[in-house]
């Protein structure tokens, strides 16, 4: 597969992270084309850190993985979303996903 099509409008492209199971949002990251690659390859999702300006493997320190079982791709073909099967917490803080403070919600309709 032509992987470079993807980074046609950027270098880095945003990358969901979605369980499988029950379809929870757990991430975002970026990927540039070599994370796109190396998570196809070893079935783990990795991603190009804007901060430390480097590839990281998502668990390679804490041991919490994400397995990736199925990468899709939006209608333009500049957003992925990365399937998998998570390896125990998603966040940095310890919670199951990075997505668990609400920051607004409707008010109720009685």
């Amino acid at each position: 597969m032509e992987l470079e099509r993807f980074f046609k409008k950027d270098t880095l492209i945003p990358v969901i992270c979605q369980d499988i199971r029950d379809n929870r949002v757990l991430m975002l990251g970026y990927a540039d084309s070599r994370a796109l690659a190396l998570t196809m390859s070893t079935g783990t999702a990795w991603f190009y850190s804007r901060s430390r300006q480097k590839l990281w493997n998502k668990g390679e320190t804490s041991g919490n993985f994400i397995r990736v079982q199925e990468i899709v791709s939006d209608c333009d073909d500049d957003t992925l979303i990365y399937r998998g099967t998570p390896c125990g917490p998603v966040c940095h803080t310890g919670h199951e996903t990075c997505f668990y403070t609400t920051l607004w919600q409707a008010a109720k309709e009685d």
